[in-house]
């Protein structure tokens, strides 16, 4: 077979392309890796997190527990003028590694279509006091229902990512009168980890905490999301900007505390305990395995397959419906929130 001059010139010049453009493709990555930011000049945030803006105004709600006086803040946003209310409420949960403050989105959209949307921030998390004590999903669950009756809001629709999925399992169970609906997105719990993953000691804990670094954080954070977006960064640098702080012990001692809530807390056999109208929203991509470091890799292999996990849940959960999201993660409201926003709206607008 003959090969014409004119041919091979061209396959020549393609190729040629194609290497310069991996080599620019390359360069290009290896630049943007060492121009991350560090933020080791930033500004240090408190444990608080005093001075980090939230999409809406933030109230706090003060009680005393144990003799110490706390502080739960909270984002309660009505409907917008011209917007006629429906006489509806949301409480939004959030994950373990975040604040109320990634429900942004999420919260406009509701209160767009007139309901009113409570966004706490659970102690030991976001803007509200971390004290470090023994946490437990009752006491969260408790706190979060005085702080419906100080807001004298006696019923609301649940929406809870990640561990708040965890959290919205255990309020639904312990205060049913005060969820009308359940929305678990991503949550954790729905399998057995206890079985898989063994206990770990506070201290240890701790240790692996105080040597997180801005760069080994945004590693992590990545796991949960297959498109990192540029808006994301935004986590690595509230982390980072706490760790500066000289309370940032404290903070990542209340972490491992929390962990441990988790890892005593366990939901999975509760499933089929929920009767409350129950949506499941699973990013498909998603390979979340709670304490995934601790055990060995031929044993967290199988862990963490959510979409034959949110399958197995619907079965469980009698009456429940699902909605899967191909190639996204943990956090659907953050990667595409408008799919999110609309399977939310839609399964809302029913219950």
């Amino acid at each position: 077979m003959k090969t014409s001059f004119a041919k091979l010139t061209s396959t020549f010049k393609s190729a040629c392309c194609l290497t310069l453009l991996s080599a620019l493709s390359a360069l290009a990555l290896n630049s943007a890796a060492q121009t991350l930011p560090t933020y080791a000049e930033a500004e240090p945030l408190g444990a608080a997190m005093e001075g980090w803006v939230y999409p809406y105004p933030v109230q706090r709600f003060e009680f005393e527990h144990d003799g110490k006086l706390l502080r739960m803040a909270y984002m309660d946003v009505k409907p917008p003028a011209g917007v006629v209310a429906n006489g509806k409420s949301v409480l939004l949960m959030h994950g373990k590694n975040f604040g109320s403050d990634y429900w942004g989105s999420t919260m406009a959209a509701l209160s767009a279509q007139g309901y009113r949307v409570v966004a706490p921030d659970q102690i030991g998390f976001g803007r509200s006091s971390k004290p470090e004590m023994r946490y437990t999903f009752a006491f969260l669950n408790d706190t979060t229902a005085r702080l419906m009756d100080h807001l004298k809001l006696e019923r609301a629709a649940v929406v809870a990512n990640s561990m708040g999925g965890m959290v919205g399992v255990h309020f639904a169970l312990r205060h049913p009168q005060r969820v009308s609906a359940l929305v678990l997105e991503n949550p954790l719990g729905l399998e057995d980890y206890v079985l898989s993953i063994p206990p770990q000691k506070t201290e240890n804990l701790v240790k692996l905490e105080m040597a997180q670094t801005p760069a080994s954080y945004r590693n992590f954070l990545k796991s949960y999301f297959p498109n990192w977006q540029p808006s994301f960064e935004r986590m690595v640098e509230q982390f980072a900007r706490v760790q500066l702080s000289s309370e940032y012990p404290r903070f990542a001692h209340v972490s491992a505390l929390t962990y441990q809530m988790i890892y005593d807390g366990p939901v999975f056999n509760d499933l089929a305990k929920i009767k409350q109208p129950t949506l499941l929203v699973i990013g498909q991509m998603d390979r979340t395995v709670f304490g995934r470091r601790f055990a060995p890799p031929e044993v967290v292999k199988p862990l963490g397959n959510f979409p034959v996990l949110g399958r197995a849940a619907k079965e469980r959960i009698a009456g429940s419906e699902l909605v899967e999201f191909d190639g996204v993660g943990h956090i659907p409201h953050l990667e595409v929130p408008e799919k999110f926003q609309a399977a939310l709206l839609a399964f809302l607008a029913r219950h």
